[in-house]
């Protein structure tokens, strides 16, 4: 499955959006991240990988002045990806 095919089958991640093939990884982990529920995480994560978007997760939490993440959501990946993603990603 391509991750243009599974944001298609989840229209709520994106309901805003109506040409769904061109969203950006970056911007598909943040709505799984946010809306998703842990079906659709771990879906993304076998699309992208697990390392991959753990690394698009830190950038865009240290990064950015504003980020987009529920308080809940951020702590909760913040601690998950530190746990289970190899490498310094932080």
């Amino acid at each position: 499955m391509t991750l243009a095919q599974f944001l298609q089958q989840k229209p709520y991640l994106f309901w805003y959006v109506k040409d769904k093939k061109n969203i950006s990884p970056e911007a598909a982990v943040e709505a799984v991240l946010n809306y998703g529920d842990w079906s659709d995480v771990q879906t993304l994560m076998r699309i992208i990988g697990q390392e991959q978007m753990a690394k698009i997760f830190f950038n865009q939490i240290k990064n950015k002045k504003r980020v987009n993440y529920h308080p809940k959501t951020r702590n909760y990946f913040n601690l998950y990806f530190a746990k289970y993603a190899s490498g310094n990603l932080r």
